[in-house]
């Protein structure tokens, strides 16, 4: 697991498409329990001042501030270490190696943190809020499944005693203090808090786990399909011209124009076989044009523009042989001839016609023979679509935009060519 994991706290997805969304759901809950924590601390610090009865020691204010530090710092590292160490009955040894750092460094966070707690409790002499925020603390760490409710359950119950006790301490007579608007409250409910928003990060986790692996299970699929259907394509042909091979070396002696005749039927099945291989890799190798979109948009986003990209329902049908090419074919256009600042992309059905939009803005400072080299590409994209019964309109103004409409059924014979 260590290896699969980065320090940000998110998994090293590569180019997955969800792996932008998983990291931004981890650090939107990194930041929201930081946030929490940090509320909570400045809430406690505001009220305790209000309160009449409240004394404040020599020192205090120093003291619960590097507290307070050293509690919210002890936070972020225990909250950004929690994807790391979570437990995984899966890990190795090698790997449970690499985790011993980062548990040293989990202690070493409690250590600290704890320390701020007792400041916390001692200068500002509530015990609630010193176990409150080293419950929150423990709350952060990566129980197993089912003990961090149980603990939740426990610190609680052990706050909501302590906050009987603090009351009459501070001066509140409980019985008329209205809960709902006192930093108790939310210090009461902190660790809960804390273990709900892990909780959704495990959940996000793991259905994210359940992808990748449907998406290797769905590949693993592809590859044993694609295995038979070259054993049943090769075996075969490769039969037939063992067998046609066999009785032309029976023939060449008395029948040499028998023996050459299954020479040829055997070089026509081996042309056979071949055309089947090439076919086959060729449906193999294809992308779907949802996906040819979504790699062109990258492609186009790295190279700095503003892309906004629209797909109509139904895109996975639309002809990728012959609308897959057009797509690398405009997007390379786009990058030689655009200004690099923005590109809308579209695709959706209309009637039984496809339509393929690209529209990007033009750089004013290019060379005057660019319209001109466009323009041969443009007429080689005509003949393409023409002769599947498509049709070509391009627009040139502040913008170019290319628009392409092909047929439902059109085959990709013509535009592969």
């Amino acid at each position: 697991m260590a290896g699969r994991w980065g320090v940000a706290g998110t998994r090293a997805y590569g180019a997955g498409p969800y792996a932008g969304g998983v990291r931004a759901t981890w650090w939107y809950t990194v930041a929201g329990l930081v946030f929490l924590d940090l509320v909570v601390l400045l809430n406690w610090w505001l009220w305790l001042g209000d309160l009449p009865e409240h004394v404040v020691l020599p020192g205090g204010p120093a003291l619960a501030a590097l507290g307070g530090a050293l509690q919210l710092a002890a936070a972020v590292v225990l909250v950004c270490d929690y994807p790391v160490v979570a437990a995984d009955p899966a890990v190795d040894e090698a790997e449970a190696a690499a985790h011993r750092p980062r548990r040293r460094r989990t202690a070493a966070a409690l250590v600290v943190g704890g320390a701020g707690a007792v400041l916390l409790g001692l200068t500002t002499g509530s015990w609630m809020l010193g176990c409150g925020v080293l419950a929150f603390l423990l709350s952060l760490l990566p129980w197993p499944r089912g003990v961090r409710w149980r603990l939740v359950t426990v610190l609680t119950l052990v706050l909501a005693g302590l906050w009987v006790v603090d009351a009459p301490r501070l001066g509140i007579d409980t019985a008329d203090a209205d809960l709902a608007t006192l930093p108790p409250t939310v210090l009461l409910l902190l660790p809960a808090l804390s273990a709900f928003s892990l909780w959704w990060w495990d959940l996000v986790r793991e259905l994210d786990r359940a992808r990748e692996a449907a998406g290797a299970v769905s590949a693993m699929r592809e590859r044993l399909r694609l295995a038979g259907e070259v054993h049943d394509l090769q075996g075969h042909h490769l039969q037939v011209v063992a067998l046609q091979l066999e009785l032309a070396e029976r023939l060449i002696e008395r029948d040499p124009a028998a023996a050459a005749a299954q020479i040829r039927t055997a070089r026509a099945s081996v042309d056979e076989a071949r055309a089947g291989t090439r076919d086959l890799a060729t449906r193999f190798r294809g992308v779907p044009l949802p996906d040819e979109l979504a790699n062109a948009a990258d492609l186009l986003r790295a190279a700095g523009h503003e892309v906004h990209v629209q797909i109509g329902p139904g895109a996975e049908h639309a002809p990728a042989d012959v609308l897959g090419p057009l797509v690398r074919e405009s997007v390379t256009n786009v990058l030689k001839h655009g200004a690099g600042r923005r590109a809308r992309i579209g695709l959706h059905r209309e009637g039984d016609r496809w339509r393929y939009a690209i529209v990007n803005d033009r750089d004013p400072s290019a060379a005057p023979d660019a319209d001109a080299a466009a323009g041969t590409g443009i007429a080689a994209i005509r003949d393409r679509i023409g002769a599947l019964g498509g049709a070509v309109h391009v627009r040139r103004d502040d913008e170019f935009e290319l628009t392409v409409d092909v047929p439902v059924g059109a085959a990709g014979e013509e535009a592969g060519a």
